[in-house]
């Protein structure tokens, strides 16, 4: 038996609603599908996405967006952060991919192999990631406004922490920069740039982790869940090891439960402290976690069931991420390919 992801198409269209409704009806909420939207399927995400409303679509990569047109068909607008790289003329020409700019060579580039082809342009606030500062965007002023530009956008570093000073700043910034910019639309948001209100929604969002039921949209409903195969119980003694190290030893006639899927399948190893469900009730991960394998006490069960839950309602892709020392969008993106994965909704 295959372990199984399960993906709710419904859930991340409520999440989206929700998240549009959180903003004025002057405001667009376009749809962040990068990494295959989140290791959930592009393929399947986005149409249902954008059946449901979503005009614009962002990813990462041109490949991606090559991929996701096919999906898609020809209506929704697809825009690339990572701007124009070498090799990126095809997915321009005949995908229609919208490449947001991130530099002055790029600006100057742009102006000369695509002109009149749609394009973003994408301001460094503070993040110092992506993007032009003020000085360089000055200096290529005249050929942004011969592009046009489609959007002009910038990227908040701390928008998850609602008191950091740094969203005010980069507010500010943003709001300097972009004043003079010809371009029809302005976004600055992702999921937590939403929950900091309206000054920060400007005429387009871009959510991303909230669509897939992650922090900080802490009202989003939960997209996944992750059942895992017993392929084996044992009885263990007293005193007896189980797994790599023989990090664990059983203080109490034990059940062990071995389970498919390990951290090849992006159950991270790092992580302490968690359980598989059995239903609602918690069953303690014990020993290392393995390439293939799960250890398991499922001692206090009944009987033992043939599926585990990883993630579910209860224990979501944060609380797993917690246990990690990492974060949700790790926990999603790392999922492997060896899952059987099944839509339901929408």
């Amino acid at each position: 038996m295959q372990a199984a992801l399960t993906i709710d198409l419904s859930a991340i269209i409520d999440n989206w609603r929700a998240l549009d409704a959180l903003s004025g009806p002057q405001v667009e909420t376009g749809a962040v599908i990068k990494a295959d939207a989140y290791g959930l399927g592009a393929a399947t995400v986005g149409p249902a996405l954008a059946k449901a409303g979503v005009k614009r679509f962002f990813v990462a990569q041109a490949e991606e967006a090559v991929a996701l047109r096919e999906a898609l068909g020809p209506a929704p607008e697809i825009y690339n952060f990572s701007g124009l790289m070498a090799g990126d003329d095809e997915a321009i020409i005949k995908h229609g991919m919208i490449p947001v700019l991130n530099s002055a060579t790029q600006v100057k580039a742009f102006a000369k192999a695509h002109a009149g082809h749609p394009c973003g342009i994408q301001l460094d606030t503070g993040m110092n990631r992506l993007g032009m500062e003020a000085l360089e965007a000055a200096s290529v002023a005249l050929d942004i406004a011969a592009l046009k530009p489609d959007l002009v956008m910038s990227h908040l570093a701390c928008a998850d922490e609602p008191l950091h000073p740094m969203n005010a700043s980069q507010l500010a910034a943003f709001n300097a920069m972009s004043f003079a910019m010809p371009a029809s639309r302005k976004a600055l948001g992702a999921t937590g740039g939403i929950l900091l209100g309206a000054p920060f929604h400007f005429d387009l969002t871009r959510p991303g982790i909230g669509l897939y039921g992650g922090e900080p949209f802490k009202n989003a409903r939960p997209v996944v869940q992750l059942d895992l195969p017993v392929v084996q119980v044992r009885d263990v003694l007293p005193g007896e090891a189980v797994g790599y190290g023989a990090a664990w030893v059983a203080t109490r006639p034990s059940k062990i439960a071995t389970v498919s899927s390990g951290y090849a399948d992006g159950i991270l190893r790092a992580a302490k402290g968690f359980s598989l469900y059995a239903g609602t009730t918690p069953c303690p991960v014990v020993g290392r976690i393995s390439m293939d394998l799960i250890t398991v006490d499922v001692t206090d069960l009944p009987a033992v069931p043939p599926i585990l839950s990883l993630l579910n309602a209860t224990q979501t892709v944060d609380v797993l991420a917690q246990k990690a020392g990492t974060i949700g969008y790790e926990i999603l993106t790392s999922l492997g390919s060896r899952y059987r994965r099944r839509y339901t909704g929408a």
